[in-house]
């Protein structure tokens, strides 16, 4: 089983707030670390992707015989909590949207 799978690998974004006086195409606005936002977003989303895949290649080789029940219960869980975490992950980003777009009204 590999261990490139787990959640300690995905790290939250540090954003980096402006003020609205911030001209847009200023150093202020820069990525943090050299990643941007979306690039941070899209390797949580494939470490979620790789979970699932994971999951589902041990699922298959439990089902046919070839797989380790234990191995397999923790792609699952592992594919689980990435998931759920995802989910949560995408709900407060929605809050915040939503937050903003009622402040800016």
């Amino acid at each position: 089983m590999t261990d490139n799978l787990a959640l300690t690998s995905i790290q939250s974004p540090q954003l980096e707030l402006r003020s609205p006086a911030t001209p847009r195409g200023s150093d202020a606005a820069a990525p943090v670390n050299g990643k941007s936002f979306d690039s941070t977003l899209k390797a949580a989303i494939d470490h979620v992707e790789q979970a699932q895949l994971e999951a589902d290649r041990q699922a298959t080789m439990q089902a046919s015989g070839a797989g380790n029940l234990h191995e397999t219960a923790i792609a699952l869980e592992k594919a689980d909590i990435s998931m759920r975490l995802m989910l949560k992950t995408r709900n407060k980003v929605v809050e915040a949207y939503q937050e903003i777009m009622r402040m800016s009204v």
